[in-house]
């Protein structure tokens, strides 16, 4: 009877064990969308997750932070990748629309001003210098505009889509004002696709995340701004000014209710630090994640 008893248990036991198992199986469909500047860090994640819960179903678009923005505000998406904090406008929006979000910080990043690897008469630009060719009212239309030892060659300009935080932060910090620049430069959402126009003229010059000049150094080269190259410690350290930013992502708190996404947010500022650096951007300190992750408790 004992022996009996005790099989009878330990049976009980393994289907316990097993039905915890099944409930504590993720399942479902998570939708982000935003920053392309954040983007790398979120696909890595996305990846690494999936790889211990399959059946998560996780898309990952790159409409910009103000494209994100849109769709995440009326709850299309449950997160937005952000390369700059949400806009007054944007937020009252999502209240309109019964939104509430939780902003959680992610990395590090820096703006890196790029040309073509072939550019042999600059390393260095002043943030002047920078608004001389990138302001509304520019006259620069040749490198000799700016220095005039530099060669009458004209210059083709690339740069990131209005929907994009990157072209919004960069236009606050330059000129002065969001989104006031000059119209007749090559605008994109898609950092490769600047990478590649710079990468392929040599009287180029743009604009976008360190990560994709990192991950494209061999066939572009980043400029020192007031001396100060674009390094990871100068970034971390605040030293690349006024280029040097934080990164964001913004949840659905709603959302928050249902496990997987839980779960996911969890599992990334968990493991921000690693995956982060893995893909070119700069940690934040560890203190910084675990107050993330209490956000979230």
């Amino acid at each position: 009877m004992k022996k009996i008893i005790s099989a009878l248990l330990i049976a009980t036991t393994a289907l316990s064990f097993s039905a915890c198992a099944k409930q504590e199986k993720l399942a479902g469909t998570i939708k982000i969308d935003g920053s392309s500047t954040v983007y790398p860090i979120t696909q890595a994640v996305a990846e690494e997750f999936n790889k211990e819960n399959p059946d998560v179903n996780i898309t990952v678009g790159i409409s910009g932070t103000g494209g994100g923005f849109k769709k995440f505000v009326v709850g299309e998406t449950d997160i937005n990748d952000a390369s700059r904090k949400v806009k007054s406008e944007e937020a009252e929006k999502a209240k309109a629309n019964g939104i509430d979000m939780m902003e959680l910080e992610v990395a590090y990043d820096g703006i890196a001003i790029v040309v073509n690897k072939d550019n042999n008469w600059v390393d260095d630009i002043t943030t002047e210098e920078l608004k001389k060719i990138w302001d509304k009212d520019s006259k620069v239309v040749y490198w000799s505009d700016v220095r005039p030892e530099w060669p009458k060659e004209k210059i083709k300009l690339y740069g990131p889509g209005t929907d994009s935080g990157t072209f919004d932060y960069f236009t606050a910090e330059i000129n002065g004002e969001e989104k006031r620049i000059r119209t007749d430069y090559t605008a994109s959402e898609d950092d490769n696709v600047l990478v590649q126009g710079i990468a392929g003229d040599k009287y180029s010059m743009g604009f976008f995340g360190h990560s994709y000049y990192e991950e494209n150094k061999d066939n572009l080269k980043a400029l020192k701004v007031n001396g100060v190259e674009p390094t990871t410690e100068n970034i971390r350290n605040g030293s690349y000014k006024p280029l040097s930013r934080p990164l964001f992502i913004y949840v659905n708190t709603k959302s928050l209710e249902r496990p997987e996404l839980k779960a996911f947010v969890k599992f990334y500022l968990e493991n921000a630090k690693d995956l982060v650096e893995q893909v070119g951007y700069v940690p934040l300190e560890d203190a910084k994640y675990t107050e993330q992750l209490n956000k979230i408790k």
